[in-house]
């Protein structure tokens, strides 16, 4: 699907079943997985979940599993790299069409990136990826790395 996508996620950068109270609890433990990869620097987590107050990332699919992309400006990235997290139970992240509106998100996607380009073509391969009900339903029932490359990659 998106092989390009696989170039940018990290193993170690991948929770699976994550238990979350909230959409910042989930920012946080994947910037701290990127930071502790050497991904981002210390003030990224903060600047994430800053931006995603005023600029929401969830997606609403028409699924019953929605999805966020939350990211920050590259200034706050040391190299690029994408987290994700599968949620065992959806969190709320504001709808970006509508940040009135809440969307139960089942999986999001932590982008790092430091070219402002390649943040645009990284959107377009998460968004290829997520077009598939079937794929998101294989990342939902994914159990390990190689679970989730058989989807993505």
């Amino acid at each position: 699907m998106a092989r390009a996508l696989m170039n940018f996620l990290d193993p170690q950068a991948i929770a699976l079943g994550v238990e979350a109270q909230d959409n910042e609890a989930v920012i946080r433990l994947l910037a701290g997985k990127l930071e502790t990869l050497g991904y981002v620097k210390a003030t990224y987590a903060d600047a994430v979940v800053k931006r995603e107050t005023t600029m929401p990332t969830g997606l609403p699919l028409g699924y019953a599993l929605n999805v966020a992309i939350p990211h920050t400006d590259p200034e706050h990235v040391l190299k690029p790299g994408i987290a994700l997290a599968v949620l065992h139970k959806p969190v709320d992240f504001a709808n970006m069409e509508d940040p009135d509106e809440a969307v139960p998100v089942g999986f999001v996607f932590l982008l790092a990136i430091n070219d402002k380009d390649k943040q645009i073509d990284m959107l377009q391969e998460i968004m290829d990826t997520i077009q598939s009900e079937a794929a998101l339903v294989s990342l939902s029932n994914a159990k390990t790395f190689e679970d989730i490359a058989a989807v993505i990659g």
